[in-house]
């Protein structure tokens, strides 16, 4: 499955209800599973950054539909990246001319 990486930065609706922020981690990855799609870990981060995700999602389509859906929420404002594995990263190159 591919994997994603969401950087996340607080919204100042998102900042000001922090203390609800648990509740919303965990709602987030309960509307991942139903999607069938899984975030492998969240980290609170210090910097230009508020909060990382590493997310495995069945194809874009459902990653961006995840993404929207929670920014659309308001309390944060999303950058995602797809990642590659190592393994993946090998193939690729090896494919290389």
């Amino acid at each position: 499955m591919p994997t994603y990486i969401s950087l996340l930065r607080y919204t100042q609706q998102g900042i000001m209800d922090a203390k609800n922020g648990p509740a919303r981690l965990d709602a987030a990855k309960e509307a991942f599973r139903r999607a069938g799609a899984e975030m492998k870990a969240f980290y609170l981060l210090m910097g230009p950054y508020d909060a990382l995700a590493i997310l495995e999602v069945p194809d874009d389509v459902t990653g961006a539909r995840m993404a929207l859906a929670i920014a659309a929420q308001g309390n944060v404002r999303l950058e995602t990246l797809r990642a590659f594995s190592e393994a993946e990263y090998r193939k690729i190159v090896a494919s290389l001319p």
